[in-house]
């Protein structure tokens, strides 16, 4: 990636990113303005921690160790330009199979329904590459032609082969997916492993 893409990116996430609001429930999503880059994936995956690290923030977007304490939608504004939203994890959630249930709803309603929406980060950890709940989140977005790349996550806890071979099998799937990019990008917070490329990426591709 040249050097201008990666300028390009550190410019737009290094702006003021500030929390606006918050949706527990589908009427108090708040109306579309701005275009949106929302990440989803399995709870745990470190989607709060990886909002953190794309705007240089250490507690921007809320994480914990305990899986499934986003329980709503939180919209943040980036500088005016865009809005990241951080999307409740799916696949485990510390709370009633009905309030799982109505997340999921409202999750899928609002990918499948915003007109906003630019692109969609789908977390994927390293250690366990694409699960069943994945290609249906995958699917989904296939069906909605949503844009969408996999991120790949935690991939410092990988060794260079194992990574690698990671990789080559979610590239390979992606092939099969006519909404998806066919580049995943492995990141890894701890490390800063992958961040500024996926800055680029997404001020290059998401077209605000």
């Amino acid at each position: 990636m040249d050097e201008a893409a990666l300028k390009q990116g550190e410019i737009l996430f290094s702006r003021e990113c500030n929390f606006v609001a918050g949706a527990a429930s589908t009427d108090r999503i708040p109306p579309p303005t701005l275009g949106e880059i929302a990440f989803a994936g399995r709870s745990n995956v470190g989607k709060s921690t990886l909002i953190n690290a794309l705007t240089g923030r250490k507690a921007l977007a809320r994480s914990s160790s305990t899986p499934g304490r986003t329980q709503q939608i939180n919209f943040f504004d980036l500088g005016g330009k865009m809005q990241l939203v951080d999307l409740p994890g799916y696949g485990y959630a510390a709370a009633s199979k009905e309030k799982v249930h109505a997340w999921n709803d409202m999750v899928c309603g609002y990918l499948r329904g915003r007109p906003t929406l630019k692109r969609v980060c789908v977390l994927v950890d390293s250690r366990h590459g694409l699960k069943d709940i994945d290609l249906e989140t995958m699917a989904m977005l296939d069906r909605a032609n949503v844009p969408y790349v996999i991120v790949l996550t935690k991939a410092d806890k990988l060794k260079a082969p194992e990574l690698a071979e990671v990789l080559a099998g979610v590239e390979g799937e992606l092939k099969s997916h006519p909404a998806a990019v066919p580049q995943a990008y492995p990141t890894s917070v701890d490390k800063k492993q992958g961040i500024a490329e996926l800055r680029a990426f997404l001020a290059a591709g998401a077209r605000f």
